[in-house]
């Protein structure tokens, strides 16, 4: 049986590597589009010294990041004492942002069945109407009433950890609100904390991500609109206050006595 070709489109954490290497071993992939960004330049920083809000909450979210993935705990989650790195170093392909054209030049070039995507900025050109049988996204978070970022956070912010997991979708102009194919949620136990429960959820995402491909492949009809705009969460959205009420929920016991099993939901066309 043939594989199903894939076009990859990534983003370069650990998470994103291993979501990659799980599909590299399972599909026919044509390349791994990474998106590397841009790097900050002085005109960028003089640009946001003039907007000291936007600019201290940047600086606060990258000191709070370099604390809570120090000692490459992410790394280790994913990958134990193995470093980091893709399967297939020689399909990676580097772009400093995943609208650039080349992407879609590459798209129209391999013409994979699917175009599967984690970890990205948000899509907005031609590669939208691309791949065979379409363009699908990995979410972290439930949509549609935990779309954008931080959902894990904000499930457990709202006292729901059987809302956290992750959306296998397809992919339109919004921000998480294409088709819904899979939700996948984590098992749930009491030592986890916001962090585990997000790589739990993306590691288990990953065996769905691959059977999600090989089932539109084989002509399996997936995929149901959203029942509502649900909430959308942005970065900007979660704040030092939030973080201070999740650590004393979280202290006050939010996961004591709770043990979840992994839910994997499957949404068929109508």
């Amino acid at each position: 049986m043939t594989k199903p070709s894939i076009l990859i489109l990534c983003g370069g954490s650990p998470r994103h590597i291993y979501v990659a290497n799980k599909l590299c071993q399972s599909c026919e992939v044509v390349a791994i589009v990474q998106e590397i960004g841009s790097h900050w330049s002085l005109e960028k920083i003089l640009k946001l010294l003039h907007k000291p809000n936007i600019f201290f909450r940047k600086v606060w979210r990258w000191l709070r990041d370099r604390k809570r993935y120090s000692g490459n705990k992410e790394q280790r989650f994913f990958f134990g004492d193995k470093p980091a790195v893709f399967d297939r170093p020689d399909l990676i392909f580097n772009v400093p942002h995943i609208n650039h054209p080349d992407v879609v030049a590459l798209a129209e070039r391999t013409q994979p069945d699917v175009i599967v995507v984690f970890g990205t900025s948000l899509i907005k050109n031609e590669l939208l109407s691309m791949g065979k049988y379409g363009i699908v996204n990995l979410h972290g978070g439930l949509s549609p009433q935990y779309r954008g970022a931080d959902c894990t956070f904000w499930a457990l912010y709202n006292g729901e950890p059987d809302q956290v997991g992750c959306t296998i979708h397809f992919i339109n102009r919004g921000i998480d609100t294409g088709k819904l194919i899979a939700h996948v949620c984590p098992p749930v136990n009491s030592r986890d904390d916001e962090l585990t429960l997000f790589w739990r959820a993306v590691q288990e995402s990953a065996e769905v991500y691959v059977q999600v491909v090989n089932r539109l492949v084989a002509g399996d009809k997936l995929g149901q609109n959203q029942s509502s705009k649900g909430r959308l969460y942005q970065v900007k959205d979660r704040g030092w206050r939030h973080e201070q009420e999740l650590e004393r929920k979280m202290q006050g016991g939010l996961l004591s006595n709770i043990n979840l099993p992994l839910r994997v939901t499957w949404f068929q066309a109508h």
